[in-house]
């Protein structure tokens, strides 16, 4: 079992939605944080200590971890997958999005 994590800012609409969109693959575990301290689920040492890859919505998400958790953040991948703050929560563009962009880093073809 691959365990992703996807990260957004405040764990509200982006990373939520991406952790609804795979959390039935097979061969996957998924679960969601956000950086902010007002996040649903504020990322932890544990969730980056569960992680097998990471997978971020922006840069500054990416660099707030690598800040924050240094020692560990490098030894678990980060992409970024470049979605900015648009979305609601399983907003159908967003959902198409990550349907397509995600297979590349879990590796295996997307739904198209």
């Amino acid at each position: 079992m691959l365990k992703v994590l996807f990260v957004c800012s405040r764990n509200q609409w982006r990373s939520p939605t991406a952790e609804q969109v795979w959390k039935n693959h097979p061969g996957l575990q998924v679960r969601s944080a956000g950086t902010s301290p007002k996040a649903k689920q504020t990322i932890s040492m544990a969730h980056i200590r569960w992680a097998d890859l990471i997978l971020v919505m922006e840069k500054k998400h990416k660099s707030r971890i690598l800040a924050q958790f240094k020692q560990w953040a490098n030894h678990t991948p980060i992409y970024v997958l470049d979605i900015p703050d648009d979305y609601q929560y399983m907003d159908p563009e967003l959902v198409e999005y990550l349907q397509d962009i995600v297979p590349m880093y879990l590796g295996f073809a997307s739904k198209g």
